[in-house]
């Protein structure tokens, strides 16, 4: 049986985890359906698709994953939303330069590069960047970030080392 920060660890990313793949079923629904039935143009959905699924991903992660750590105001969903526009920007990076810098234009080059390989690395970047500079532990710490103890449920110390 796993105790201490492992298991907090693995409750932290299984939580994220929860949180992202509900944003990622919201984020496509609603995309899918504004172009569809309702007839929006690509961007447009997109961009409400985003936001509508950085917003569940948010409130996932505010009430379930970093509870403890009780956020407020905007602030934190306003970094909240720029960590996953960098994350999005990662993704569309790994495209660009698999597409356009090393010329493999396969519809299976694309989905490997973008879907694949960006979002690894983008789910890397909005992970750190959640725990780091969006869900910090409270008072007395500096607003420094922390690895998770079993015995508190919470985060304390620097998960860095």
């Amino acid at each position: 049986m796993v105790d201490g920060p492992a298991k907090g660890t693995r409750r932290e990313v299984i939580g994220f985890a929860a949180a992202g793949l509900l944003a990622y079923a919201v984020d496509l629904t609603l995309f899918t359906a504004l172009r569809g039935p309702v007839g929006l143009d690509p961007l447009t959905a997109k961009t409400l698709s985003f936001v509508a699924g950085c917003s569940v991903a948010y409130a996932g992660n505010a009430l379930g994953t970093y509870r403890h750590t009780r956020p407020r105001g905007l602030r934190p969903y306003a970094v909240f939303f720029a960590v996953n526009a960098a994350g999005a920007a990662v993704q569309l990076l790994c495209l660009a330069v698999s597409h356009y810098g090393l010329g493999l234009t396969s519809q299976r080059a694309d989905t490997v590069s973008g879907a694949g390989i960006g979002m690894v690395l983008a789910t890397a970047l909005r992970f750190w960047g959640t725990r780091t500079l969006v869900f910090r532990t409270g008072a007395g710490t500096g607003g420094t970030t922390g690895s998770w103890t079993g015995a508190s449920g919470g985060r304390v110390g620097s998960w860095t080392g």
